[in-house]
């Protein structure tokens, strides 16, 4: 049904995308002996996360078991008494990457079920960096457009380095990288990952890894074999799970039905966007796969498709950057986000974005890069 505005003008019904949709409390199976079970989480521009139960004789072994929360955790023990099983029958759980509606119920469930956590070796929690959002920024303002009532706007989901991000770095401390102020996400999520954190302190305890991954490595989940594919990108300890034989991938937040992961110029990595690359070309090259299995969003069948999508988003927009450095000459990250982003995304959150793509346009060589007597990095073709 569509709604009107004020003068009584019809106006299109509000539109989500299907990763903003609330968590629905039916748990379905989504490919043989493998459940799909929605935990609510209330993050900007995500309404779920999906937490896998891949079920063998011996209970379940639990994929991304969602926020810390109460809330969270009741939703978890609900959609697990549907399918028959009980906290203390999950065994196993695997955790695709450090962020916290990912890992943060893995403590709670371990405890009570005595079991093991599957992680990739590299895996932090990553509280001493700078808050990382889930979802890139554009799609951060189109879950705004949604919540407001908003139609969305047709674009918007296209939307070596100089001091590379180390653990223990502060960026509340000194200048960023590009001599930009520290990145700061908007209100809304300070204030919940403020929460977060406070929940992370008081009621969660942190996950120990009983058995480090690494890509390559073969696991038994489900009474059946998972290859570990690791894919930096989004984060450094990101790992996807393939099971050729009966044609799931377990795609974590790497590839996404709808909307593109956050990639942050912060990182370990000094091109986390070729990093990203790299990891959907792996991705993209893997065979039997029928059935994709994200963390947020419905289930999808063409993974290579998706992943040369998102690429293909990524390679305008690097078009885009060259473009405006043309256009406008010697200029600094802020300056060039500027041009790239509209107004309402400016910020330090779409400069880090900003920042990931010009420098890995600097390391192909394409752009120069240097610093002013001010300390800015100053960006030119």
């Amino acid at each position: 049904m569509d709604q009107t505005d004020s003068s009584g003008k019809a106006t299109p019904k509000k539109k989500k995308r299907q990763e903003q949709e609330s968590a629905q409390e039916e748990v379905t199976e989504v490919a043989d002996d493998v459940l799909r079970m929605q935990l609510p989480i209330n993050m900007p521009g995500l309404g779920h996360v999906n937490c896998y139960a891949l079920i063998d004789n011996d209970g379940a072994a639990l994929v991304d078991p969602g926020l810390p929360s109460d809330s969270s955790f009741k939703a978890l023990e609900d959609r697990l008494r549907q399918a028959g099983l009980k906290v203390e029958d999950c065994h196993t759980v695997v955790v695709t990457h450090s962020h916290p509606d990912h890992f943060g119920g893995a403590s709670r469930v371990l405890e009570r079920s005595n079991g093991r956590m599957i992680a990739h070796h590299s895996f932090h929690l990553g509280m001493r960096g700078p808050e990382k959002p889930e979802v890139a920024v554009d799609d951060l303002h189109t879950h705004e457009h949604a919540e407001n009532g908003e139609s969305i706007p047709e674009d918007s989901a296209r939307a070596e380095a100089h001091k590379p991000f180390t653990p223990g770095y502060s960026f509340s401390r000194g200048p960023t990288p590009w001599g930009g102020q520290a990145p700061r996400p908007p209100f809304k999520m300070r204030m919940k990952y403020g929460l977060l954190r406070l929940l992370g302190r008081t009621f969660m305890k942190i996950p120990t890894i009983t058995d480090p991954a690494i890509g390559g490595d073969v696991i038994r989940l489900g009474g059946r074999e998972f290859f570990v594919v690791h894919t930096p990108g989004h984060t450094e300890d990101h790992i996807c799970l393939h099971d050729p034989e009966n044609g799931v991938f377990l795609a974590g937040d790497h590839v996404l039905p709808s909307i593109t992961p956050h990639i942050s110029g912060l990182s370990v990595d000094p091109d986390p966007l070729q990093a990203f690359f790299d990891s959907l070309d792996t991705a993209a090259a893997l065979e039997h796969i029928e059935t994709v299995l994200p963390a947020h969003g419905h289930p999808f069948p063409d993974l290579a498709a998706r992943c040369n999508s998102i690429k293909e988003h990524h390679h305008e927009r690097l078009g885009k950057v060259k473009e405006i450095g043309r256009e406008i000459g010697p200029a600094t990250v802020n300056a060039i986000m500027q041009h790239l982003f509209r107004e309402r995304s400016w910020g330090s959150m779409a400069e880090s974005e900003t920042y990931a793509h010009l420098e890995h346009l600097r390391l192909l060589g394409d752009i120069d890069g240097h610093n002013d007597d001010k300390g800015q990095l100053i960006y030119e073709m």
